[in-house]
Protein backbone atom coordinates (compact mmCIF):
# COMPACT_ATOMS: atom_id res chain seq x y z
CA UNK A 1 0.00 0.00 0.00
CA UNK A 2 2.80 2.44 0.91
CA UNK A 3 4.60 1.58 -2.34
CA UNK A 4 1.52 2.54 -4.42
CA UNK A 5 1.01 5.75 -2.45
CA UNK A 6 4.60 6.82 -3.17
CA UNK A 7 4.15 6.25 -6.92
CA UNK A 8 0.88 8.19 -6.81
CA UNK A 9 2.61 11.10 -5.07
CA UNK A 10 5.40 11.06 -7.68
CA UNK A 11 2.86 11.00 -10.52
CA UNK A 12 0.97 13.95 -9.02
CA UNK A 13 4.23 15.86 -8.53
CA UNK A 14 5.23 15.31 -12.18
CA UNK A 15 1.73 16.33 -13.32
CA UNK A 16 1.93 19.58 -11.36
CA UNK A 17 5.43 20.21 -12.68
CA UNK A 18 4.21 19.71 -16.27
CA UNK A 19 1.34 22.16 -15.71
CA UNK A 20 3.75 24.72 -14.25
CA UNK A 21 6.12 24.38 -17.22
CA UNK A 22 3.31 24.75 -19.77
CA UNK A 23 1.94 27.81 -17.92
CA UNK A 24 5.37 29.43 -17.67
CA UNK A 25 6.18 28.72 -21.32
CA UNK A 26 2.84 30.18 -22.39
CA UNK A 27 3.57 33.35 -20.45
CA UNK A 28 7.08 33.70 -21.83
CA UNK A 29 6.23 32.81 -25.42
CA UNK A 30 2.83 34.46 -25.50
CA UNK A 31 1.84 37.75 -27.07
CA UNK A 32 4.09 39.78 -24.80
CA UNK A 33 3.14 42.87 -22.87
CA UNK A 34 0.23 45.00 -23.98
CA UNK A 35 1.20 48.27 -25.63
CA UNK A 36 1.93 51.33 -23.55
CA UNK A 37 1.90 54.96 -24.56
CA UNK A 38 5.13 55.52 -26.46
CA UNK A 39 5.38 51.84 -27.40
CA UNK A 40 4.65 50.08 -30.65
CA UNK A 41 1.13 48.83 -31.31
CA UNK A 42 1.15 45.05 -31.85
CA UNK A 43 0.52 44.07 -35.44
CA UNK A 44 -2.48 41.88 -36.13
CA UNK A 45 -4.58 40.44 -38.92
CA UNK A 46 -8.34 40.06 -38.53
CA UNK A 47 -11.23 39.28 -40.84
CA UNK A 48 -13.61 42.13 -41.58
CA UNK A 49 -17.36 42.04 -41.85
CA UNK A 50 -16.87 42.77 -45.56
CA UNK A 51 -14.99 39.49 -46.00
CA UNK A 52 -11.53 41.03 -46.36
CA UNK A 53 -8.55 40.68 -44.07
CA UNK A 54 -7.17 43.71 -42.29
CA UNK A 55 -3.62 44.07 -40.99
CA UNK A 56 -2.54 46.96 -38.81
CA UNK A 57 0.83 47.04 -40.58
CA UNK A 58 -0.94 47.82 -43.87
CA UNK A 59 -1.76 51.25 -42.44
CA UNK A 60 1.81 52.26 -41.54
CA UNK A 61 2.20 55.91 -42.49
CA UNK A 62 -1.40 56.71 -41.56
CA UNK A 63 -2.94 57.68 -38.23
CA UNK A 64 -5.06 54.83 -36.85
CA UNK A 65 -7.76 54.59 -34.20
CA UNK A 66 -8.42 51.07 -32.91
CA UNK A 67 -11.69 50.83 -30.99
CA UNK A 68 -12.55 47.61 -29.14
CA UNK A 69 -16.32 47.33 -28.72
CA UNK A 70 -19.35 45.09 -28.52
CA UNK A 71 -23.06 45.56 -29.09
CA UNK A 72 -23.67 44.33 -25.53
CA UNK A 73 -21.79 47.38 -24.16
CA UNK A 74 -23.93 50.53 -23.70
CA UNK A 75 -20.93 52.94 -23.59
CA UNK A 76 -19.64 51.35 -26.82
CA UNK A 77 -22.97 51.95 -28.52
CA UNK A 78 -23.11 55.51 -27.18
CA UNK A 79 -19.69 56.56 -28.53
CA UNK A 80 -20.01 55.03 -32.01
CA UNK A 81 -21.82 57.99 -33.64
CA UNK A 82 -19.06 60.31 -32.36
CA UNK A 83 -16.33 58.05 -33.76
CA UNK A 84 -18.17 57.93 -37.10
CA UNK A 85 -18.53 61.72 -37.11
CA UNK A 86 -14.79 62.27 -36.64
CA UNK A 87 -13.93 59.51 -39.10
CA UNK A 88 -16.03 61.33 -41.71
CA UNK A 89 -14.25 64.58 -40.83
CA UNK A 90 -10.69 63.20 -41.15
CA UNK A 91 -10.83 60.19 -43.50
CA UNK A 92 -9.82 62.33 -46.49
CA UNK A 93 -6.71 63.32 -44.53
CA UNK A 94 -5.75 59.66 -44.12
CA UNK A 95 -7.38 58.74 -40.80
CA UNK A 96 -8.08 55.03 -40.42
CA UNK A 97 -10.59 53.77 -37.86
CA UNK A 98 -10.70 50.05 -37.14
CA UNK A 99 -13.62 48.90 -35.03
CA UNK A 100 -12.65 45.61 -33.40
CA UNK A 101 -15.81 43.76 -32.42
CA UNK A 102 -15.50 41.38 -29.51
CA UNK A 103 -17.41 38.12 -29.73
CA UNK A 104 -20.68 39.31 -31.26
CA UNK A 105 -22.17 37.03 -33.92
CA UNK A 106 -21.59 38.49 -37.40
CA UNK A 107 -25.30 38.92 -37.99
CA UNK A 108 -25.57 41.05 -34.82
CA UNK A 109 -22.54 43.15 -35.74
CA UNK A 110 -23.86 43.67 -39.29
CA UNK A 111 -27.26 44.82 -38.02
CA UNK A 112 -25.56 47.25 -35.62
CA UNK A 113 -23.35 48.66 -38.40
CA UNK A 114 -26.38 49.18 -40.66
CA UNK A 115 -28.44 50.74 -37.88
CA UNK A 116 -25.73 53.34 -37.10
CA UNK A 117 -24.53 53.74 -40.71
CA UNK A 118 -20.93 52.98 -39.78
CA UNK A 119 -18.59 53.25 -42.75
CA UNK A 120 -15.22 52.39 -41.22
CA UNK A 121 -14.02 48.77 -41.24
CA UNK A 122 -15.42 46.46 -38.57
CA UNK A 123 -13.10 43.58 -37.69
CA UNK A 124 -14.16 40.40 -35.95
CA UNK A 125 -11.97 39.30 -33.04
CA UNK A 126 -12.32 36.25 -30.85
CA UNK A 127 -10.13 37.51 -28.01
CA UNK A 128 -6.76 37.14 -29.76
CA UNK A 129 -6.15 40.82 -30.55
CA UNK A 130 -7.99 41.92 -27.41
CA UNK A 131 -5.49 39.96 -25.35
CA UNK A 132 -2.51 41.29 -27.34
CA UNK A 133 -3.66 44.84 -26.53
CA UNK A 134 -4.41 43.98 -22.89
CA UNK A 135 -8.04 45.08 -23.18
CA UNK A 136 -10.06 44.20 -20.08
CA UNK A 137 -12.91 46.72 -20.34
CA UNK A 138 -15.10 48.02 -23.13
CA UNK A 139 -14.91 50.23 -24.93
CA UNK A 140 -11.14 50.61 -25.15
CA UNK A 141 -9.55 52.80 -27.79
CA UNK A 142 -5.95 53.12 -28.96
CA UNK A 143 -4.61 56.05 -30.99
CA UNK A 144 -1.66 55.02 -33.14
CA UNK A 145 0.53 57.54 -34.96
CA UNK A 146 1.90 57.25 -38.47
CA UNK A 147 4.97 55.34 -37.28
CA UNK A 148 2.94 52.71 -35.41
CA UNK A 149 3.43 54.13 -31.91
CA UNK A 150 0.56 54.30 -29.41
CA UNK A 151 0.22 57.96 -28.42
CA UNK A 152 -3.03 57.75 -26.42
CA UNK A 153 -5.32 55.13 -24.91
CA UNK A 154 -8.78 55.44 -23.45
CA UNK A 155 -10.59 52.81 -21.41
CA UNK A 156 -14.29 53.59 -21.23
CA UNK A 157 -16.54 55.87 -23.22
CA UNK A 158 -14.88 58.83 -24.91
CA UNK A 159 -16.39 62.27 -24.86
CA UNK A 160 -15.89 64.67 -27.75
CA UNK A 161 -13.15 66.69 -26.04
CA UNK A 162 -11.02 63.57 -25.44
CA UNK A 163 -11.54 62.25 -28.96
CA UNK A 164 -10.69 65.59 -30.54
CA UNK A 165 -7.54 65.95 -28.40
CA UNK A 166 -6.29 62.41 -29.10
CA UNK A 167 -6.99 62.75 -32.82
CA UNK A 168 -5.07 66.01 -32.99
CA UNK A 169 -2.02 64.18 -31.62
CA UNK A 170 -2.07 61.59 -34.41
CA UNK A 171 -3.41 63.72 -37.27
CA UNK A 172 -1.18 66.77 -37.10
CA UNK A 173 2.17 65.40 -36.12
CA UNK A 174 5.27 66.69 -37.88
CA UNK A 175 6.69 63.68 -39.68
Amino acid sequence: MKKHRKWLQVAILFGLLAVAIVTLAGGLLGGGDPPKIGGAAPDFALPGLDGGEFRLSDYRGQPVVINFWGTYCPPCVAEMPLIQQYYDLYKDQGLVVLGVNENDPQVTARAFVRQLNLTFPILMDRDKVRKAFGVTAYPSTFFVDRSGVVVAMKEGEMDEAYLRSALSRIMHEDR
